[in-house]
């Protein structure tokens, strides 16, 4: 048996690019914040000049009280509400992307393949069967009669059917969505997000209304999806372990303000109380 030097140098080789590409991925920013408000019609200031900048590939986690503005935050980032002030901009490969002035019904759509939304309510189609709600997904991509009449690709079914498996439910593919249990459900919402292929993941209170095993199992497969496709996360918790386990990077909002921007490792019980208000 021989073996030659190259066998033996090649694999050395695209170590160290991967590598090098992790490195320049994790230093480019994807998402800027600046100074944001938000104030309601019936006078509520919401949020209150919030301003940071997300990096490619990071998994941000965004603790607060209820009312504190991490729903609306992440409502204003992806246009389902409007700003009072303030900017928002996405890097897209390059191009960047003034969020906050975009007036356009069709660039709003654009916007949001690019900027996936996860809520705490599933928001499936409960008679439909799993893969039909991923599919769902790719309708910001197909004409709209085909949309109509579910008239997807077999390349479109195949990419549902990945995604399904990544998130570890392929097997219930063909199983009507109200036979889930919540967990479940939430992973389907997962997979039909990924069918935006978006550069961005927001994530309103995932696993809010499941219990603690379903809520590890929906967090451990949004991290998958964040190191394994480089989706970039920000999600809103209310749960200090879950925090610890998942953040890479913490911010605090109370009443609308930031009050914390760092390391989860600083964000002890009694900091937590803190921003809890108790």
């Amino acid at each position: 048996m021989s073996f030659s030097l190259t066998s033996i140098v090649k694999p050395f080789k695209i170590a160290i690019k991967i590598k090098v590409f992790q490195y320049s991925i994790m230093s480019e920013v994807i998402l800027s914040i600046q100074n944001i408000t938000k104030t309601y019609p019936h006078g509520v200031k919401a949020l209150k000049g919030i301003s940071f900048d997300v990096k490619k590939g990071e998994f941000v986690v965004i603790i607060g009280a209820s009312g504190s503005g991490k729903s609306t935050l992440l409502k204003c980032l992806n246009r389902l509400q409007d700003l009072t002030s303030g900017e928002v901009f996405l890097f897209d490969h390059h191009k960047k992307v003034h969020i906050s002035e975009i007036k356009n019904k069709t660039e709003i759509q654009n916007l949001r393949k690019k900027m996936g939304m996860i809520f705490q309510q599933f928001n499936l189609i409960p008679r439909h069967s799993v893969l039909s709600n991923v599919l769902m997904g790719k309708l910001a991509y197909i004409s709209t009669w085909r949309s109509i009449f579910g008239l997807f690709t077999e390349a479109q079914r195949k990419e549902g059917l990945q995604y399904l498996r990544l998130v570890g439910i392929a097997e219930k593919a063909y199983t009507r969505v109200d036979q889930l249990s919540g967990g479940q459900q939430q992973r389907v919402a997962i997979a039909r997000t990924l069918m935006q292929n978006p550069q961005v993941l927001l994530s309103d209170e995932p696993v809010s209304s499941l219990d603690p095993s379903a809520s590890t199992v929906v967090m451990d497969y949004l991290k998958k999806v964040n190191r394994e496709l480089g989706i970039t996360i920000i999600c809103n918790l209310h749960s200090l372990s879950l925090m610890r386990q998942y953040a890479q990077r913490v911010i605090a909002l109370k009443d609308g303000e930031l009050i914390y921007d760092g390391d989860v490792e600083k964000i002890d019980s009694e900091w937590f109380a803190r921003i809890y208000g108790n």
